[in-house]
């Protein structure tokens, strides 16, 4: 956790961040757990978000909480699971509204790389858990980092579609300057609270117009695999 991990964009864009005591301290932290309990993501996966979607190539920012807990799941990309991992309810309904969006396009994978490959940051605002302790990473320090993240999207960049979904996701709204980007609000999709907004938001469709409008290349949202992700459904 030196920051090479970001790759050069946003080493680069983060550098003051990465320097600050609070990230030494932050890392110092997240070391030590390491050695006495199993933390998620593993570390070569901490900062996937960031090198799979580099600083200038950003066009949608969604942002979660903190990774799964769960053995397997986190893979550094929110909302993500790797392929062969069941779909955590959440990602569930996260896909079936994009069906819903977009019904003649293939869902066959939870893998989210696809997107990140395209332009989709997908941030967790806290990048590390234990192992079925929800939310044990948080206020350590890894929050300064990520809103740090997104106002730097905010003030260097222009045009981005941020996706905010939930109580948590839209408490970032300020840190977004919505003059010069897309802020969409719907609830989380978790079981509790898709049915209150979410499903039905058609908030993928309305980021490609956004992004067409706006002569960005718009997003191929299909998650070509083998799993039947929405049997059941």
């Amino acid at each position: 956790m030196n920051g090479s991990e970001l790759g050069e964009e946003w080493k680069e864009v983060l550098k003051d961040e990465i320097g600050k005591p609070y990230f030494k301290k932050l890392k110092e932290i997240v070391e030590t757990d390491r050695s006495n309990y199993t933390v998620f993501p593993k570390p070569s996966h901490v900062f996937n978000a960031y090198k799979l979607t580099g600083f200038d190539e950003v066009k949608v920012v969604i942002v979660g909480q903190d990774p799964y807990h769960g053995e397997g799941q986190a893979h550094g990309l929110s909302f993500s699971v790797l392929e062969g991992i069941a779909f955590p309810p959440s990602l569930r309904n996260v896909l079936k509204e994009l069906k819903n969006d977009f019904p003649n396009t293939d869902f066959g994978s939870g893998n989210l790389s696809r997107w990140a490959a395209q332009g989709v940051f997908l941030i967790n605002s806290v990048l590390t858990v234990r192992k079925k302790e929800p939310a044990s990473h948080q206020k350590m320090g890894w929050e300064t980092f990520t809103d740090a993240t997104i106002s730097a999207l905010s003030e260097r960049r222009e045009h981005i579609v941020f996706l905010l979904w939930g109580n948590y996701a839209q408490s970032k709204k300020g840190l977004i300057n919505s003059n010069k980007h897309l802020v969409l609000e719907a609830p989380h999709p978790s079981p509790f609270s898709a049915h209150k907004g979410f499903f039905g938001c058609r908030h993928f469709s309305k980021t490609n117009e956004y992004l067409v409008r706006n002569s960005i290349d718009p997003i191929d949202w299909s998650l070509p695999g083998n799993q039947l992700v929405l049997s059941g459904l």
